[in-house]
């Protein structure tokens, strides 16, 4: 399958560079897959799509301000670092996410001016020493303060911001850039469909006999990474942490078990369940796990019934999964005519329901 046959045309206007004033007033494309219908709404219409017992996921990840601004020991060189996620710790018998690793993959720029044993120093408190340059293009590095890592990022890192957004973070990003409902530290880039959800619209289809699940999927840097290859087949994801808690395995196995429609919030969502469901029950897969899992044309989902997401990039694994979910020539229209009716693209732009 050719990478070609994913691109679309869109006017650089519509890449959407701020958040609107409120979460659900955004417009929300809704897709009827049994009769292809298209219904032009907003996303506070939400609820009128839900039944009772149906089952919300949500990806509970919140972002943490990844990008750090420093200068290399010795030369005062400015090193942009964008963190990407920690080495992984062994937990008893589990490797675990620890956001408070002190070691990190990540990426520099300028790289080149970087080699093994350099340090990068920041504003407050906080250094990097280069333990390694990778194949990929990424660092290992090794971060030191006296606070505990996650303080330290914190203190020094700004939100790290998708690179179609053309401008620097402001302290308003801090919040829009974020889930109402983001619990679990750890994303680099926020699951861009739950930023529409405000918790007066939660508790709206909580009233509707709606139930709400929490899973966590920390987003990596690779979702800014361009397909390299030519032909789908060939691209390699990499793999992704997610956790999902016994309680929150029951309710999705119970849903499946009774035919009760599981609606994912995003495509981080969706691969959480589908790559946790790949082995059996997911109910024998909870806890913390790694999923590599490439979702394309000729995928057969397992778990998931309906999904809420954003409009995604020409010719990425994003716009790849919603066209298995539904068909790759009707998402491609679909996104032509949310082009010709003037919706926001991407991370801070409008929405599109699949039922």
């Amino acid at each position: 399958m050719d990478i070609e046959s994913f691109d679309y045309n869109l006017p650089d206007r519509l890449i959407a560079q701020e958040p609107l004033a409120e979460r659900d007033q955004s417009r929300l494309m809704v897709i009827n897959r049994q009769t292809d219908k298209i219904e032009h709404r907003h996303f506070y219409d939400l609820p009128q799509y839900l039944s009772a017992g149906d089952v919300l996921v949500f990806n509970d990840s919140q972002v943490i301000p990844a990008r750090l601004y420093g200068e290399k020991r010795g030369t005062g060189a400015a090193i942009e670092l964008m963190l990407a996620q920690p080495l992984i710790v062994d937990e008893g018998d589990q490797q675990i996410y620890d956001v408070n690793s002190e070691r990190w993959l990540a990426l520099a720029r300028p790289a080149r001016r970087l080699k093994v044993g350099d340090y990068i120093e920041f504003a407050y408190d906080l250094t990097a020493e280069v333990l390694s340059k990778n194949q990929d293009g990424s660092i290992s590095v090794q971060l030191r303060s006296t606070l505990p890592i996650l303080d330290a990022i914190r203190l020094n890192g700004k939100t790290p911001l998708p690179p179609y957004i053309h401008r620097m973070a402001e302290q308003t990003d801090e919040e829009r850039y974020q889930t109402v409902y983001a619990d679990k530290p750890g994303s680099v880039a926020a699951p861009t469909a739950g930023l529409h959800f405000t918790p007066k619209l939660i508790e709206q289809c909580q009233n509707r006999g709606v139930q709400t699940v929490n899973v966590t999927l920390h987003v990596g840097i690779d979702t800014f990474r361009p397909v390299q290859v030519n032909q789908v087949e060939q691209h390699q994801m990499h793999s992704e942490w997610y956790h999902i808690t016994p309680e929150a395995a029951s309710v999705l196995s119970a849903a499946r078990a009774e035919s009760r429609r599981i609606i994912c919030v995003g495509t981080t969502s969706v691969r959480t369940l589908e790559g946790a469901s790949q082995h059996g029950d997911i109910r024998d897969n909870a806890g913390w796990g790694q999923t590599d899992i490439f979702i394309y044309p000729g995928y057969r989902f397992q778990m998931v019934d309906a999904l809420v997401t954003n409009f995604h990039l020409p010719k990425s694994t994003l716009i790849m999964l919603v066209s298995a979910f539904y068909d790759r020539l009707k998402v491609l229209a679909a996104y032509a005519e949310a082009v010709n009716q003037g919706y926001r693209f991407y991370s801070y732009g409008d929405a599109m329901l699949i039922i």
